[in-house]
């Protein structure tokens, strides 16, 4: 059976694709991509995300989640507090049928993001009761882990969770092989093309623990520059360089593991 690129983890619904959505969504297709896993980072973009996947329902495979750091009074990001996951708790199991995850959840220990105890044990209150939303609705899990790729992973495995993404993971060979070992996958955004600090970390994870993304508007391949779905062969292309592999086979194996980390986009 043949394979589109599945991009894992993108913000489809992001004000930054608003004027364009439908030239973007073509390019993606025109490139190949067959599923656009939608994570959301605040309870706002809930509403829009669904409403992406009823206007394209083959494409859009939408989840739900709070991120660990929120959008404070400026265009600052601030952590995030309990009390931002208490309008969206009620919306994960309002909305459950069309969910194919939970995310983009996790931990961000970014010292000026989490500068004190309270914030990363604020994030981590908010990360735990997320998880246990994804195992009371069998949904995996779509995780970010920014200076805490350690305790992210610990975190996952001491609830019990058996199905995740670790998104433009930069941890250490070490602590990825410990999620590869609990059965975890791995994803990474056209941005690891700029330079070559994560060979090892990719050469190291086996193909099978590998999906593609790109984490669209952010993560492309020039920094200041709006990166978007039909970038991911960018990434196909240079993980199969970093792996002696071909494009052709990185996508049909990344697309594969897509499907199996969340059965239910396969359906969408």
């Amino acid at each position: 059976m043949e394979y589109g690129f599945v991009d894992c983890h993108c913000h489809i619904s992001a004000r930054e694709f608003e004027e364009d959505l439908e030239d973007v969504i073509q390019r993606a297709t025109e490139a190949g991509v067959e599923t656009l896993i939608a994570v959301t980072e605040e309870v706002g973009e809930f509403g829009r995300v669904l409403q992406l996947h009823e206007r394209y329902p083959d494409l859009v495979a939408p989840c739900f989640g709070i991120h660990p750091l929120q959008v404070g009074g400026g265009s600052e990001q601030r952590s995030v507090k309990p009390q931002d996951l208490d309008a969206a708790l009620p919306l994960f199991y309002q909305h459950k049928e069309h969910l194919v995850a939970v995310g983009e959840v996790g931990l961000d220990f970014t010292p000026w993001c989490a500068p004190t105890q309270q914030d990363r044990d604020n994030q981590m209150e908010v990360f735990i009761k997320q998880l246990s939303v994804a195992k009371e609705l069998d949904l995996p899990v779509n995780v970010h882990s920014r200076s805490a790729a350690k305790v992210t992973i610990a975190t996952m495995r001491e609830q019990g969770i058996s199905r995740a993404l670790l998104h433009n993971f930069a941890g250490k060979p070490s602590v990825a092989l410990e999620g590869v070992q609990a059965g975890y996958l791995f994803s990474f955004p056209p941005a690891v093309c700029r330079n070559r600090q994560r060979d090892k970390l990719i050469k190291q994870i086996p193909l099978e623990h590998v999906c593609l993304e790109t984490d669209s508007p952010a993560l492309g391949l020039e920094k200041h520059v709006r990166n978007e779905p039909s970038n991911i062969a960018l990434s196909c292309r240079y993980i199969a360089d970093v792996k002696g592999l071909s494009p052709e086979t990185v996508q049909l194996v990344t697309a594969q593991n897509a499907y199996r980390l969340f059965p239910k986009a396969n359906r969408c």
